[in-house]
């Protein structure tokens, strides 16, 4: 793992751009600064249809956390920088199970400051410091071994995040951690925007977020290179797909599915 990997954690500046806060803007949010509206309004001069990638995105988490809880999946652990929004994976996890329990992971104190507040009177919800790339620190965390007995099966949920973490940083080697940590059973959630039918937006797209991230290499990938992220694991069908055709409720909804070109995913481990 590269030293980049195993830089501190973000701290709070409100005159750099974040992802998360980006994000929210995307979103319609209003938890942003001046500097994430100009650098988010830079990406959507290149690709308006980030907008529908951020709200196709919601509208699969949706989708995934339903699945998850049919098969009997009771606890979760969300790793993301995505604020918290009105469809929180806690919220629809226990409006099906209400003895579902939640743990989210961020490394920007924005997020954790609101998903703070928004689980202080919640006892079957945490928020945590912490990311992908450091699982060995993740998985050690005092609050998430009160909340998650990692001896029972585990949905680990990586959305929009593997997506800004090139090669050099080996992401591939941290989910397998977290992949290996967990038993059979539990299951893996990715999303992850690829560029094979639009590959004329990743250099100048990539570009904007290495001035964002302050890191010099490319973190894209196309659908085939995502697909390394499941290796160990079964994907459930319909496999990794465009968000729009991880089964929609509405088949009308997955017309035109290249139009929100991020690809998602749900694997379940089957071998010990």
């Amino acid at each position: 793992m590269s030293d980049a990997a195993r830089r501190p954690l973000a701290q709070l500046d409100t005159s750099v751009p974040n992802v998360a806060r980006m994000n929210d803007y995307f979103l319609g949010g209003k938890d942003n600064f001046a500097a994430d509206r100009q650098a988010a309004e830079e990406v959507l001069a290149v690709a308006p249809e980030i907008r529908t990638i951020a709200k196709e995105s919601q509208a699969f988490l949706c989708r995934a956390v339903r699945y998850l809880v049919e098969q009997g999946i009771t606890q979760f652990l969300t790793i993301g920088s995505t604020l918290p929004t009105r469809n929180n994976v806690h919220q629809m996890a226990q409006a099906l199970e209400p003895s579902a329990r939640v743990v989210y992971a961020a490394d920007d104190p924005v997020v954790l400051s609101h998903a703070l507040a928004l689980l202080a009177t919640d006892p079957r919800t945490a928020a945590i410091r912490g990311d992908v790339l450091h699982p060995d620190e993740l998985l050690a965390d005092p609050e998430l071994r009160r909340l998650l007995d990692l001896e029972q099966p585990v949905a680990i949920m990586i959305t929009s995040t593997l997506q800004f973490i090139p090669d050099e940083d080996d992401p591939f080697k941290s989910v397998a951690l977290l992949r290996d940590a967990v038993p059979v059973g539990s299951h893996l959630v990715i999303t992850h925007v690829v560029f094979d039918t639009r590959p004329e937006k990743a250099g100048p797209l990539v570009d904007i977020y290495r001035k964002v991230l302050s890191r010099s290499e490319d973190a894209s990938r196309t659908r085939q290179q995502v697909l390394r992220f499941f290796d160990g694991l079964e994907l459930v069908d319909p496999g990794l797909v465009y968000l729009r055709q991880w089964r929609p409720d509405n088949p009308l909804a997955a017309r035109r599915p290249e139009k929100a070109w991020s690809v998602a995913g749900v694997a379940r481990k089957t071998d010990g």
